[in-house]
Parts: structure tokens; sequence; C-alpha cells
């Protein structure tokens, strides 16, 4: 349920009794903000993979001279 309601997944109507069980639960609230939490450094961890697998992309399509007709071409586009 925490998960539906953290990617948008919920009905509007889930979405609503999901947020006064919320109100009225300390344990799902604690459970959430748990969840959220996680949900966060997950997406961060992710985000940071991503940035270093774009930079290692990079570094190999425009440093290796066996790519210079690509690299060449690329430049042409944006000037």
């Amino acid at each position: 349920m925490i998960d539906h309601y953290l990617h948008g997944d919920a009905s509007f109507a889930d979405k609503l009794l999901f947020e006064v069980r919320l109100a009225v639960d300390p344990v799902l609230k604690s459970d959430y903000h748990f969840q959220k939490k996680t949900h966060q450094f997950l997406k961060m961890y992710h985000r940071e993979k991503l940035r270093e697998e774009l930079k290692a992309l990079h570094q190999e399509l425009f440093n290796d001279p066996d790519k210079l007709d690509f690299q060449v071409r690329i430049s042409q586009l944006f000037k």
C-alpha cells in the first residue's frame, strides 16, 4: 500500500484512505517515512550510477582515436 502511494499508482479513493490511516496510525506513519527515505536513497544511488555510466561512455566515445569519425559528426551537430 505504501509503495502504491509513493509511486502514484493508487486510485484517488485509495490515496484518500491511506492519508487518513497515515494521520491516525503512528506505526504506519513511521513505516511510511522509512520507506519514503529508502526510495529517496535508492533514487539518488541510481542517479549516481547512471552519471558514472554516462561519464564512462563519454570518455570512451570522445577519447578513443578509433571513434574520430563519430566525434567529428557529433561536434558538427553543435556548431
